[in-house]
């Protein structure tokens, strides 16, 4: 007797819930991405927290987590395995995991050159690696930071015999400003030598490259190899956005400070701000896009690494990286 009534009322539920299932699809199509940090946030990660914050994520379907984790040396294994989408690393490591056959590949570089430097007080008037003659040096005991100094004294003169060196573990500043050691290895030159100024302790900057160490990408976002081969779509899409981001980041680096304040309110912006003006110009190089690596770098580090005794001969530095997404993204 109500049939009448009844159909038109089940038909307009029925396309009500048909449109309700439609506008939720959008979210229900976006894919869940995590990307495993190298470290607290800091402005070295502000381009992603603008693709993040503007929607360059969204606008390619992908539905992002930024973390750190609680090991942050564990990057390369748990994107290897899958665990995480996508992670950032360091170039060293990435040529230390080829070694190991840990299936992870470079698709781009963040920092076109090395932030690990040797510091030393002004006031202790070290200027230059020769100065460390005699002189306890702090380091926080990671590898590769022995030949680093190593390479470092040999092209000023000196060997590792003529310091002597301090595990400090990560408390590189305070060792530095409470006179523990004369000099600390490790540091990034854009933020704990900002920290140590903004304690009363100006400091002197060596970096690497300048004392016979090959110019490096300090940090470098990482993909497994599976996903590049079975999801480059994936890849790309988070490439993408990810460069939207850094290249804003690079064009107004004190706009990129705000968003990553608003994203993680407890950086430290004494630090960041002034750093940000130092690490900005390290996102490019020259006229070459965000990102872009090249195999004389890989292959000069990787060389390097084998003459130290890091790496073995065996591994093909530039299998390690792909300019593939950063020049689809263009």
């Amino acid at each position: 007797m109500h049939s009448g009534k009844r159909w038109p009322l089940l038909a307009l539920l029925l396309a009500a819930a048909m449109a309700a299932g439609c506008g939720g699809g959008d979210e229900e199509t976006k894919t869940s991405v995590r990307i495993a940090l190298d470290w607290f946030p800091w402005s070295n990660h502000s381009g992603l927290y603008i693709a993040l914050e503007k929607g360059y994520f969204a606008d390619e379907g992908l539905d992002v987590t930024i973390y750190t984790p609680d090991d942050p040396a564990t990057v390369l294994l748990t994107v290897g395995a899958g665990q995480d989408d996508f992670g950032l690393s360091y170039q060293t490591e990435v040529l230390l995991a080829a070694e190991q056959e840990v299936p992870v590949v470079s698709i781009a570089a963040l920092v076109q050159h090395p932030l690990n430097s040797v510091m030393a007080l002004q006031s202790s008037g070290i200027e230059r690696p020769r100065d460390l003659k005699g002189r306890k040096v702090g380091s926080p005991g990671i590898p590769t930071d022995i030949p680093l100094l190593t390479t470092m004294l040999r092209s000023d003169g000196l060997s590792l015999d003529d310091v002597e060196m301090v595990n400090v573990g990560f408390d590189l500043v305070p060792a530095l400003i409470s006179g523990r050691v004369d000099a600390i290895v490790g540091a990034y030159w854009v933020h704990e030598s900002i920290s140590a100024e903004n304690q009363g302790f100006p400091v002197n900057i060596m970096r690497m490259e300048e004392w016979g160490v090959p110019d490096f990408y300090e940090i470098v976002l990482v993909t497994s190899r599976e996903r590049v081969t079975n999801d480059p779509d994936l890849v790309q899409r988070f490439v993408r956005a990810a460069m939207r981001g850094y290249e804003e980041a690079v064009a107004d680096p004190e706009a990129a400070i705000d968003i990553l304040a608003q994203a993680a309110p407890e950086i430290d912006e004494r630090i960041e701000r002034p750093g940000v003006a130092l690490l900005s110009p390290l996102w490019v190089e020259g006229s070459l896009a965000f990102g872009w690596q090249t195999e004389a770098k890989w292959t000069a580090l990787a060389a390097w690494m084998t003459e130290q005794g890091l790496l073995g001969p065996g591994v093909d530095a530039a299998a390690s990286f792909t300019n593939e997404f950063v020049e689809g993204a263009r």
